[in-house]
């Protein structure tokens, strides 16, 4: 095992001119030009934003240099993040960020065909931006990048750089690695795409999609909800081929509203569980729900993971994220880079005809449980068969350094699958590979345990990494949304119709619950006041910084509440609920958020009962997740926004049942 430790001496002489960033007294900022083109066929130059965080009080000789995702994901608005997430390695090296070329600060590559609503077949926008970008897209590849790191580390004065790449930022780390091995002295590989990737029609992401959904509902997770969730998205889909699944949402003002959803839709909402576990876990019960004749769960899942639940008001709308991906560099580097099955000199036409021959060679298990049309919809093949190449083709990939490396995946991730991880640890001597259960994509950033922050601890002391041993699920899968009151089950201490109601109040405070985890951890951030959220069944809720007020709220299909809660120094007040709806036994709840009880009248009926007795429609072990693993996951959320920790959607979490 090798000791990585970095020389504190004196580097190499540095030709950057480094100043106080604006805002920060941790970094400072410098500019590096670069040429666009270094073959010499196009002039001009960029400008590649650079920070910088000094281990002492000189530069070290070594430095560490973090890599962004995309490709079009701005690096430096992660400085904070990084500095933690890596700084078992930073003790005695300088940290080092950059846009890379095209994206944040450094020259933002732009084509108004992108950034305009068009109803033209997406190959023509494409198209048009590649004329409106012009032959400069030669110059935004991952090739010229790996070089703009070799003249970052040239013009800071560093002999050696440590890479830390995350999705797109492991292609070119790998890359740098694989160029100037004599200069890379160690690579932190967090969420794997190979150098010879990522494949054209991810069939890497559909093959894992068996895995993921197994180890959701490992230790009976999913029992009472399905015993074959894969077969479950099997047939929705094929159902999905047919027709779209049709049902109702409800906006934030309770205005019902017709939804629909296609088999590239629920593709979509498996993926989006990469990044937010809430909504992953959400899934199992909304498609089993979607079978049932019950699609309103999955439509409205649909909805949270597009971003488009909550309903948020004109005159707040949330701050533009920090890490926004800049869509004509995706579009450009994708377009040039990717290994598509075609001739790279071929018209539109033959790229078409040549990737749909091999797309219909592949076995079709390789798409279960989709199919190879969803594949071919999930992919960017018509749109790139039009983009005409500028750069040369990527270089064939040859072996790589034996560079000390350290591999972390989560097993839930779905865009960059471990399988691709193993595939590169296999390629590395001596690699050490991390899987990480229960976590999906971007590991140091959305790891609960604290099993990849060892990893990182142990690697720098040149110490094996061990395995994950006590990691578990916080976001257990949730229960089949009742369609009935009768389905509900009433408590012992309250029977009948009653009982049932209040059952049906208590779930519905808790799906309430789980929508404003879901909703915040998609936004990134705290929920800006006057968020609202329709109810599954009818009514809304809408937030403020001081209160929530319900109005006719309903989960379960017949049973309304209506309310207002106060929150004074983080702590919910008591208060009535009022209960109506043709199915409910009328009447008033009343609990708060240090109250084991709760007590009213229903229908007639007066009540004092003890809430952990109340049988919810959840499944074991109870309710995700703890107040302290959504703080730690939005904590980590906000390190990569570059804010503050937010805290909304934790209204209801510290008092639930």
């Amino acid at each position: 095992m090798l000791l990585l430790v970095a020389w504190p001496s004196s580097s190499l002489a540095s030709s950057l001119s480094f100043a106080p960033c604006a805002g920060s007294t941790t970094f400072t900022c410098a500019s590096l030009p670069v040429p666009l083109d270094r073959a010499g066929g196009l002039p001009g130059s960029i400008s590649l934003s650079v920070e910088r965080k000094l281990a002492g009080g000189a530069p070290s000789r070594d430095a560490l240099v973090a890599l962004a995702g995309g490709p079009g994901q701005p690096a430096l608005p992660l400085g904070a993040f990084v500095a933690q997430a890596i700084a078992p390695a930073l003790g005695s090296r300088d940290l080092l960020l950059f846009d890379q070329r095209g994206t944040g600060a450094s020259n933002p590559l732009s084509c108004s065909a992108l950034e305009t609503f068009s109803a033209r077949p997406a190959s023509a926008i494409f198209e048009q931006c590649a004329a409106q970008i012009g032959p400069a897209r030669a110059g935004f590849t991952t090739q010229e990048s790996v070089e703009d790191i070799e003249a970052l580390r040239q013009a800071g004065g560093y002999e050696k750089l440590v890479l830390y790449g995350t999705s797109y930022g492991t292609k070119v780390a790998l890359e740098y690695a694989e160029r100037y091995p004599q200069n890379a002295e160690a690579l932190v590989l967090d969420s794997v795409v190979p150098r010879d990737g990522p494949e054209p029609f991810a069939i890497p992401t559909l093959e894992a999609i068996g895995g993921v959904l197994a180890e959701l509902c490992a230790n009976g997770a999913c029992a009472g909800i399905t015993s074959d969730p894969l077969g479950d998205i099997a047939s929705l889909a094929a159902q999905l081929r047919s027709h779209t699944l049709s049902g109702s949402v409800f906006d934030g003002a309770g205005r019902r509203h017709a939804s629909t959803l296609d088999e590239q839709g629920l593709l979509d909402v498996l993926e989006a569980g990469d990044l937010n576990p809430a909504l992953r876990a959400l899934l199992p019960a909304a498609v089993r729900s979607a079978l049932h004749r019950d699609p309103d769960p999955l439509l409205r899942l649909h909805l949270l993971s597009e971003g488009l639940i909550p309903t948020v008001p004109i005159e707040g709308p949330p701050a533009e994220s920090a890490q926004q991906i800049d869509e004509a560099l995706f579009a450009t580097t994708t377009c040039e880079e990717s290994p598509f099955p075609w001739q790279r000199s071929a018209p539109q036409t033959t790229r078409l005809a040549e990737a749909l021959g091999y797309l219909l060679a592949q076995p079709a298990g390789d798409f279960y449980p989709f199919d190879a049309s969803t594949a071919y919809a999930n992919s960017l093949v018509s749109e790139c068969a039009a983009w005409p190449d500028a750069s040369a083709p990527p270089p064939a990939a040859s072996a790589l350094p034996d560079v000390p490396t350290l591999i972390v995946s989560g097993e839930q991730d779905l865009r960059t699958p471990t399988s691709g991880a193993e595939r590169v640890a296999a390629s590395i001597p001596d690699a050490q590979l991390l899987r990480v259960p229960f976590t999906g994509h971007s590991v140091l950033g959305s790891d609960l345990s604290n099993c990849s922050s060892l990893a990182v601890t142990a690697f720098f002391a040149g110490n094996a990494v061990q395995p994950c041993t006590t990691t578990i699920n916080q976001f257990a899968p949730t229960p089949i949304t009742p369609t009935k009151l009768a389905f509900v089950h009433p408590p012992a201490a309250l029977g009948g119709r009653p009982g049932r109601t209040l059952v049906a109040v208590l779930d519905t405070l808790v799906d309430l619950n789980r929508q404003l985890i879901a909703a915040t951890l998609q936004a990134n951030a705290e929920l800006p006041s006057g968020s609202s959220f329709g109810g599954l069944r009818g009514g809304y809720a809408k937030l403020t910084h001081s209160t929530a007020v319900l109005r006719d709220f309903s989960f379960v299909p017949g049973v309304r509440l209506t309310a207002t809660f106060h929150v004074q120094g983080g702590a919910l007040q008591a208060t009535n609920i009022r209960v109506s709806g043709r199915e409910a036994s009328p009447g008033a709840i009343r609990f708060g958020a240090r109250s084991k009880r709760v007590t009213g009248s229903l229908g007639g009926r007066h009540f004092d009962v003890v809430i952990a007795k109340v049988r919810l429609s959840r499944a074991d072990p109870g309710e995700w997740p703890s107040r302290a693993a959504i703080g730690g996951l939005l904590a980590h959320r906000a390190l990569l926004a570059g804010e503050s920790p937010a805290h909304g959607g934790l209204l209801w979490s510290s008092w639930l049942p």
